[in-house]
């Protein structure tokens, strides 16, 4: 029963299952698990009490026939008297003129709206209850959007839990309940959807809290198991000394940091077990060394690997670094990107294909169904949050369960890696290379922007380069932020002797791709650009980076754009401009200042913004999570995370009789992923 798709309920037909499924509901089960997120009280309130405005519950008598008048071509008020105690009010409902059928002279009813302390009146938002029913004392307030209405959740859940409440099990297992001290799933949903008491509500939720982050961290786990079964991947036995040559080879020194995480990645690629790891590490900590070394192992070892990235540039740069690192040694890299001619293409998907060519740098191309490669042994993916998992998924589904190492420039919050990576094993890059240049970072206010533009004259006239970023395209009447196009006006007035060009998300593909091109070449000096060179952009030659709203960013988001500059020999600057409202936004001003390292900041963001802030993307690797909250409810996560981990550790089946409701919830999770695949 819970299993059955929406449309086994009265009421929902095609389309309204096609508008729920906009909600991420397809079954009863996901109904009846789908909760509010607050609740109205709906005790009734005496008059003398309320305040103006304040949406309260009144009941009463009522005291003369209820009457529906029209307003205007299509919209509708219906006005009925109620007696409360010694006071008649006026209720009026707009737009629901089938409520007055609700309604009889003399009649008792509790109806629940917006209270106009100064008129003595009220308007009316729902019938709480007439003569013939009870009136609750909460109403549940559900997540929707412009497809489903409140009333319409309202109406299926509870005809859901009428027809299917006796079928609800148990997925937690009774020890874990016992030691929690849980509510079973049936005391979960009645109390979420119907709770008598606002303590009631309250201790369920405590309860689904839990079984959301427990049956998460199950699926995490039985991802993990998967992964670790010696069958399930390859073993690449790379040759050791021709990596020793290769790192001999390097202008530099790997850091101790990238030593570790080059042993880590070694050590998985020789075992037969599927890697599926990602390296973290800050902004200019040299990951793309890590990942070199990593994809040079497996050409030693016969095996094709392929780096995908999220822009055009990004490639290019990439194959031109790898093209000069691996110029004495025997691999044959090609390009293959959106931009790529079909003349240019053709030898490519011939040489991917016949095993001639060894590594493949390049967008999302790599993973389009004419792309095929002989023997793709591991899978680099920069700036991995960029994809989606199933593009992740395609690219390593191009060959026989190849290895896979994902990359991010965003520190991971330790307090979040269980959630985000959770079936990933992480390595972190924790310091930065040996001359490595500081970014000196300042913070002004609008007044103070004269100081600003001294240094970038003094940097645009010593032949360095500058990005100015502001979080809006075009002028907006609702916020009052720096706006890209007024931007670029004001700075091309303000610096006419070099060449100023504007960069947003809103311009096409080529065009983009364009003003990168230019503004690495160096044909561009001034570059305005909203977020969208967040990602991707390596200019050595670019010493200024200017934040204008800076305080409208978060942490993370700040740290990246700050590290766009400081890549070349000169100094760098980043200059935040910014006149914050709030304690929050002086904080994450002040403590940009404070420090670079992102790590560091990762956590202040954290603590300062919640985690929705900073992963927003739902492309981010963070689940989103319908109850529980990983950051508020921290010490919840990790008491689940732990019951999951030592359940799978004594039995990594789930064999026994007791977990056989688990063992089936995640079937059916695993089955609805390879649906959506």
């Amino acid at each position: 029963m819970l299993a059955d798709p929406l449309t086994a309920l009265p009421g929902v037909g095609p389309k309204r299952a096609e508008q729920l499924a906009t909600l991420g509901l397809e079954t009863i089960g996901d109904l009846l698990f789908y909760f509010p997120f607050r609740y109205d009280d709906l005790q009734v309130k005496d008059l003398a009490e309320a305040a103006d405005q304040e949406k309260i519950t009144l009941k009463g008598v009522i005291v003369a026939p209820p009457i529906v008048t029209r307003v205007g071509a299509r919209k509708t008020r219906l006005n009925v008297k109620l007696q409360v105690d010694h006071a008649v009010v006026l209720v009026t409902f707009f737009n629901q003129p089938w409520l007055k059928d609700k309604f009889e002279e003399g009649m008792a009813a509790a109806v629940y709206g917006k209270w106009d302390a100064k008129r003595h009146t009220m308007t009316g938002m729902k019938v709480l209850a007439t003569q013939t029913e009870a009136a609750p004392s909460l109403a549940g307030i559900y997540p929707t959007n412009k497809h489903v209405r409140q009333s319409t959740l309202v109406e299926l859940v509870q005809t859901a839990y009428a027809q299917a409440s006796a079928e609800i099990g148990n997925v937690v297992p009774q020890a874990l309940r016992q030691r929690f001290r849980l509510l079973s799933d049936a005391q979960i949903v009645h109390g979420m959807h119907f709770p008598d008491s606002l303590q009631e509500a309250q201790a369920a939720r405590r309860s689904a809290i839990f079984r959301e982050f427990f049956l998460f961290e199950c699926q995490i786990q039985s991802l993990r198991a998967d992964n670790q079964q010696a069958a399930n991947g390859l073993a690449i036995p790379y040759d050791n000394q021709a990596l020793r040559a290769l790192i001999q080879t390097l202008p530099f020194a790997l850091t101790g940091a990238q030593k570790q995480v080059v042993n880590e990645i070694c050590a998985d690629l020789r075992a037969p077990r599927h890697m599926n790891r990602l390296l973290q590490g800050d902004v200019g900590s040299g990951k793309t060394v890590v990942a070199a070394i990593a994809m040079y192992a497996a050409v030693t070892a016969r095996y094709q690997a392929a780096l995908m990235v999220p822009t055009e540039v990004l490639a290019e740069q990439h194959f031109a670094k790898l093209t000069k690192l691996f110029a004495e040694f025997p691999v044959k890299l090609a390009l293959l990107t959106g931009s790529t001619t079909a003349k240019a293409r053709r030898p490519i998907l011939d040489g991917l294909r016949s095993g001639e060519i060894d590594l493949v740098i390049g967008t999302h191309a790599l993973i389009q169904t004419a792309v095929d490669y002989a023997n793709l042994g591991l899978v680099v993916i920069d700036e991995q949050h960029r994809f989606g998992v199933n593009q992740r998924r395609i690219l390593q589904e191009k060959g026989l369960k190849p290895d896979l190492l994902a990359m991010t420039a965003t520190p991971i919050p330790r307090t979040l890696a269980i959630t985000a990576y959770g079936e990933m094993d992480v390595s972190s890059i924790t310091e930065l290379p040996a001359g490595r240049q500081p970014i000196t970072t300042t913070w002004v206010r609008k007044n103070q922007l004269r100081s600003a533009m001294t240094r970038v004259q003094q940097e645009l006239s010593a032949g360095h380069q500058v990005f100015a970023i502001t979080p809006l395209i075009a002028e907006s009447e609702k916020i009052d932020l720096q706006n890209a196009a007024q931007l670029f006006t004001d700075l091309s007035q303000a610096f006419p002797q070099w060449h100023v060009a504007l960069l947003h998300g809103q311009m096409k593909s080529d065009d983009k791709e364009a003003i990168m091109r230019a503004f690495s070449a160096n044909e561009v000096q001034l570059l305005v650009s909203t977020t969208v060179v967040e990602v991707g952009v390596d200019v050595p030659n670019a010493t200024v980076m200017m934040i204008y709203d800076a305080d409208r960013f978060g942490l993370a988001q700040l740290h990246q754009l700050r590290g766009r500059v400081g890549r070349g020999q000169a100094a760098a600057y980043c200059i935040l401009i910014a006149d914050p409202k709030n304690d929050t936004g002086v904080e994450r001003m002040e403590t940009m200042v404070a420090t670079t390292d992102g790590f560091k900041l990762a956590e202040k963001d954290l603590e300062l913004r919640g985690s929705g802030d900073i992963f927003g993307d739902k492309q981010s690797g963070l689940p989103a999570f319908k109850v529980g909250d990983p950051v508020a409810d921290f010490a919840t996560l990790t008491a689940a995370q732990q019951s999951a981990a030592a359940l799978f550790k004594a039995d990594p089946t789930l064999n026994a009789a007791e977990y056989a409701p688990l063992r089936a919830y995640l079937a059916r999770m695993q089955r609805q992923v390879g649906r959506l695949d």
